[in-house]
């Protein structure tokens, strides 16, 4: 299982990927499942420990689906007390994600001021509403589903008005991929 940030979801999944003596990263492996047809896939770092026909990671480093690879740290293979990747320290690689996340939170287009402090006043305001009075925080909820649809099918239209997309661009403002940018925007177009 990857880190994510609610925000950035698959666009930004982070691992402890490996990497090879060559400085590649190996391809994922395969893991069956047992009865029936399902394999596990993964590329994670616990995957590479030179068993089952698998290489051996010479480092590990942190991965982002984006395409981002963090600063390698090698695998302490044969140390005394250590048993390679099994007692890894994976701190690192999570820190370097995390200073990765919070570069493309700073790329992207920032909010008005004003409507942050909205946005995050709601949020201290719903949440123990929705405890304490459960029925008012679901109509609240509705009312704000109504509001956020009309207002991304705004938004989706005057960027298709707008033509000449290009869903690099966009993706990079909004902190996510450029097909889930594209994605979005048709998802509030098609709502009614």
């Amino acid at each position: 299982m990857g880190w994510t940030t609610e925000e950035f979801g698959e666009s930004h999944e982070g691992i402890v990927g490996a990497v090879l003596d060559d400085g590649s990263e190996p391809k994922p492996a395969y893991f069956d499942l047992g009865s029936g047809a399902g394999t596990y896939r993964t590329s994670e770092w616990w995957a590479y420990d030179g068993t089952m026909g698998r290489p051996k990671a010479a480092a590990v480093r942190a991965s982002c689906s984006c395409g981002w690879r963090g600063p390698g740290i090698p695998v302490p293979w044969g140390e005394p007390a250590d048993d390679g990747l099994e007692d890894l320290d994976v701190s690192g690689p999570r820190r370097d994600w995390d200073e990765h996340i919070r570069t493309v939170e700073r790329r992207t287009v920032p909010l008005p001021a004003d409507l942050a402090h909205l946005l995050s006043a709601l949020e201290d305001r719903l949440i123990p509403l929705a405890e304490d009075a459960p029925a008012a925080a679901l109509r609240a909820v509705a009312a704000l589903d109504r509001l956020s649809r009309r207002a991304g099918r705004e938004a989706a239209c005057v960027l298709e008005e707008n033509g000449d997309q290009r869903w690099e661009a966009l993706g990079r403002a909004l902190g996510i991929g450029a097909d889930r940018a594209q994605s979005l925007v048709t998802h509030y177009l098609l709502l009614r």
